[in-house]
């Protein structure tokens, strides 16, 4: 079957992100009715002009009627997508077909989440009777078993996965919104305390607050409300298991599939990409994320990270604002990973914009125990 994305048709004009780091006496609906407010007023909108509210709160199963009520409007379609930190790339997908659709105008993409001074973590269906007995802690257990069986299988050592925290790190240092900042060296990713072998604490992502929200419309009106705006040319998800012991093979996650897919759909290729944002809740992510995308064969993407190639200064830009490992993580990125790659295209990252033109924009969000995958791809009116 052929896929009939509704390529360029639809446009990201504005984002926003909100309390990243701390944000004590803040309710998670609180940081995330700040940050759409904030992405709403930066192209002359307000709640009011919402008719598409699309969400995913970490402990509020209705979030899709618990949004608008806080807002006080009556959207004419709702999404509340539930498959974790990939949720917001699918509701990117959905959100682009319900605007092709004129089931809306102005669709909302809304996070918000105070995961690190108010409602604790974030924790996965209990493990079924394959895993309870080696009393996993989940989700490191999940990640861990991965990078062990990447090394074991292609040689992928923990230098490798040091060098993924170091680059976001970097990005991070030229970013003054990230929550970690300052000088990491890879002695410092291999030294530092052990989690979960072969993971150590550098090698896992923040447990922070924040909020953030994309606001998308129609490509007809996105040149009224913006000056670049971020068209959708492709997105695609895909889903290969809930439980970590039902992973077909742990060192191949859904991107194989949903790359395949949304190269077709944008008409590009990995080697188009100017910058990439990869979910990153551990350093195996986006090694596992190259290879399956195809900007490496499957096996080689310890080596392709090495040598500060996806580091500022190095040929392929990745994770732009630090990631999940150092610039914001509270429970679910991949709202803050799409926001990333938009600002780059749009222009609009401010102090960390990358100094090199962007045209094409990756964005791959990652759900629960590498249990969903979901990759959107961004263009400017250049790519059309």
């Amino acid at each position: 079957m052929t896929e009939k994305f509704p390529r360029g048709r639809t446009a990201i004009v504005s984002t926003a992100t909100y309390g990243m780091g701390e944000a004590p006496g803040l309710q998670s609906i609180d940081l995330l009715a700040h940050a759409s407010i904030a992405a709403l007023a930066k192209v002359g909108l307000t709640p009011a002009d919402v008719d598409g509210v699309f969400t995913g709160m970490p402990f509020d199963l209705i979030s899709g009627l618990s949004v608008p009520e806080y807002f006080g409007i009556h959207p004419r379609i709702t999404d509340n997508n539930r498959t974790g930190g990939s949720a917001f790339q699918t509701l990117a997908i959905a959100a682009a077909l319900a605007l092709d659709a004129g089931l809306c105008d102005v669709a909302l993409i809304a996070y918000g989440s105070n995961l690190r001074t108010g409602a604790g973590a974030i924790s996965p269906p209990p493990p079924d009777p394959f895993e309870w007995a080696y009393k996993a802690r989940y989700p490191i257990s999940a990640y861990a078993l991965a990078a062990a069986r990447h090394m074991h299988e292609f040689g992928t050592t923990r230098e490798q996965l040091a060098e993924v925290a170091v680059a976001a790190r970097g990005w991070a240092n030229r970013n003054p919104k990230a929550v970690k900042r300052g000088p990491l060296t890879i002695d410092d990713v291999l030294g530092a305390r052990m989690v979960c072998d072969p993971l150590s604490v550098r090698d896992c992502c923040l447990v922070t607050d924040g909020g953030a929200a994309v606001v998308m419309t129609r490509a007809d009106r996105a040149r009224d409300l913006s000056a670049r705006p971020a068209y959708l040319l492709a997105g695609a998800a895909a889903t290969t298991h809930n439980r970590i012991a039902a992973m077909p093979d742990l060192t191949v996650t859904g991107a194989a599939d949903t790359g395949p897919r949304v190269w077709a759909q944008s008409g590009y290729g990995p080697a188009d990409m100017d910058a990439l944002q990869l979910y990153d809740a551990f350093t195996i992510n986006p090694i596992l994320f190259l290879e399956d995308l195809g900007f490496c064969p499957k096996g080689e993407g310890g080596r392709f990270v090495s040598g500060g190639r996806i580091a500022p200064g190095g040929e392929l830009p990745v994770n732009t604002n630090g990631g999940g490992l150092s610039c914001v993580h509270p429970g679910m990125y991949g709202l803050f990973a799409l926001a990333e790659a938009a600002d780059q295209l749009m222009g609009t990252a401010g102090a960390h914009q990358i100094d090199r033109a962007v045209d094409l924009s990756l964005a791959h969000g990652n759900g629960m125990l590498l249990s969903s995958q979901a990759t959107v791809v961004l263009g400017s009116a250049s790519t059309l």
